[in-house]
C-alpha cells in the first residue's frame, strides 16, 4: 500500500510467509519504532550492533534495510496520534519489526501502546527467553542454572481490559445484571457496593494456539520440557481449564513426540506408580518432550530452588507477566531482558524492549541497550539468520566478560570499566 507519513526505503524487499514458513530476502525491510525516553539512545546503539552482526556473519551478501514507523510521544507530537494506522499497516505488510520502549498515554486514550500493538496484530505469544551471561551480577548463587523460555499468552486473561470502575454507571448496571442472573455467585463478593469488577476470559482457542506454539518451538529447539503454569486449584474453569486444555492439545497433536504428566497419572491409577515412573523414564530416554504443570505460586519458589527442572513455560497472560520479570531478576534484571510478540500462524512478529522509558535518563547516553539488542538477536534468529544472532551473543558475552559495561552493571561489579550506551555498542562490536 502507499504511505503518507512513513517513507518506504529503496533497495529493500518484503519478508513474506508461505504455508506458515517465513521467506526472508537478503535485504529485508524491517519496520522499527525507536521508542520514547531512553529509547532514542538505545535504538541508535542497537541498530549499529545489529548491522555489525549481519556484516560480520554475511559480509555484503545480506543487509537489514531499516524503515522508521511511529508510535508513542514522537508520533503524537508529529502526527497527533499515539499509534497511527500507517504504523499498524506497516507491521502487517512487512511482517517482522522491532521497537523500543513506549510511553503509556496519561489522562485517557488507550491503556497501553504495547498492548494495543499486540491486540491489533493478534500477536498471541509473548516470547521471553531468560539466560545468564557470565559475569553479570546476580542475586542468586547459581544464575547459570537459569536457561528458560516463557511463552506468555498475549490476548486473553485480565489483559483484555474488561473492567467496570467502582461508582460508575456501568459498574452498577453490571452488578445489577450479575446479581439477578447469578445470585449465589454475586453473594461471594465480600463488599459488592464498593467493588471494582474485572473479567478474566480464557478460551480453548487461545489456550491451544499458545500451547501449540510452545511445544513446536521446544521440539524444534531440542528442549527437554514444557511446563504449564496455572492457578487451577483455585480458578478451576479458567486457569484449571488452561491446564486441562493444554494437556489435551499436547496428547492430541503431539502424541508420539511428548509424554505428559496426565498420561503418568493415568498409568499410575491403572498400574501403579512404579510402572508409571518406568514409562516416563523410557519416554524421556527415547527423546520425547515432557509436558508437565506447576501451580503459579509454587513456580516462583521452584525456579529459584531447582531452576534446572524447568525449560520452556506455557502460561496465561498475568502469570507470564510476573514470571518473566521474576526470572529476569535472577540473571541481571529487566534491563537486558529481550522479548518478542509473535503470531506463529501468520508470521507477524514485533520484537521489543521489555523495560520502560526511564525519561529522567533520556538523551544522556547512559543506559544499558541490552534489552533491545537481545530482542534484535531474537529477531535475527526468528528470521533464520542464526549466524548473525550468534555474533550478537558473542558480542555481549565478550563485552561483559571484559567488564566493559554500562552503569547498572558497573556499580555491582568489581574492577569494571563504566561505558555509556554508545561505547557499550562499540565494545560489543569489537568482541564479535
Amino acid at each position: 500500500m502507499s504511505y503518507t507519513i512513513i517513507k518506504v526505503p529503496q533497495g529493500g524487499e518484503k519478508i513474506t510467509v508461505t504455508n506458515g514458513e517465513l521467506k526472508v530476502p537478503n535485504n529485508p525491510i524491517i519496520p522499527f519504532i525507536e521508542g520514547d525516553g531512553t529509547g532514542r539512545d538505545i535504538w541508535r546503539a542497537s541498530q549499529r550492533v545489529l548491522d555489525a552482526a549481519v556484516e560480520k556473519a554475511y559480509g555484503s551478501k545480506r543487509k537489514l534495510v531499516w524503515m522508521e514507523v511511529y508510535a508513542g510521544e514522537k508520533a503524537f507530537t508529529q502526527f497527533n496520534s499515539w499509534l497511527p494506522e500507517e504504523t499498524l499497516q506497516a507491521f502487517r505488510e512487512f511482517l517482522v519489526g522491532i521497537k523500543g520502549p513506549l510511553t503509556t498515554p496519561i489522562g485517557g486514550g488507550m491503556r497501553s501502546l504495547n498492548v494495543a500493538l499486540r491486540k491489533e496484530l493478534d500477536l498471541y505469544v509473548c516470547q521471553r527467553p531468560v539466560r545468564w551471561f557470565e559475569g553479570v551480577p546476580s542475586p542468586v548463587k547459581r544464575p547459570q542454572d537459569v536457561d528458560m523460555v516463557v511463552f506468555r499468552e498475549n490476548t486473553e486473561d485480565i489483559y483484555t481490559g474488561i473492567e467496570f470502575e467502582n461508582g460508575s454507571d456501568d459498574n452498577k448496571k453490571f452488578k445489577e445484571i450479575f446479581k439477578a442472573a447469578f445470585p449465589k455467585e454475586f453473594a461471594k463478593i465480600r463488599f459488592p457496593d464498593t467493588s471494582g469488577i474485572g473479567l478474566k476470559p480464557v478460551s480453548v482457542e487461545g489456550t491451544e494456539r499458545l500451547v501449540r506454539a510452545a511445544i513446536k518451538w521446544a521440539l524444534a529447539n531440542k528442549r527437554k520440557s514444557v511446563t504449564l503454569v496455572h492457578k487451577g486449584n483455585i480458578m478451576k474453569f479458567t486457569e484449571g481449564a488452561f491446564r486441562n486444555w493444554g494437556y489435551a492439545l499436547a496428547e492430541k497433536e503431539f502424541g508420539d513426540k511428548v509424554y505428559t504428566w496426565q498420561t503418568w497419572e493415568k498409568t499410575k491409577a491403572d498400574k501403579g506408580e512404579e510402572v508409571a515412573n518406568k514409562e516416563q523414564e523410557a519416554a524421556l530416554k527415547a527423546g520425547r518432550l515432557l509436558i508437565k504443570d506447576v501451580i503459579a505460586d509454587i513456580v516462583f519458589q521452584q525456579t529459584i530452588t531447582r531452576a534446572t527442572d524447568f525449560d520452556v513455560f506455557a502460561t496465561m497472560n498475568l502469570n507470564g507477566d510476573y514470571l518473566s520479570d521474576a526470572l529476569a531478576a535472577q540473571v541481571g534484571g529487566i534491563g537486558i531482558a529481550p522479548g518478542g510478540n509473535i503470531n506463529f500462524d501468520t508470521g507477524h512478529a514485533v520484537f521489543e524492549a521489555t523495560h520502560g522509558t526511564a525519561p529522567k535518563y533520556a538523551d544522556k547516553d547512559v543506559v544499558n541497550p541490552g534489552s533491545v539488542i537481545l530482542s534484535g538477536e531474537m529477531m535475527l534468529r526468528y528470521m533464520g539468520w542464526g549466524e548473525a544472532a550468534d555474533a550478537v551473543v558473542r558480542g555481549i558475552e565478550g563485552a561483559i566478560a571484559a567488564k566493559t559495561v554500562t552503569y547498572d552493571f558497573h556499580r555491582l561489579m568489581d574492577g569494571a570499566t563504566k561505558l555509556n550506551t554508545s561505547q557499550f555498542a562499540d565494545a560489543m562490536i569489537a568482541k564479535m
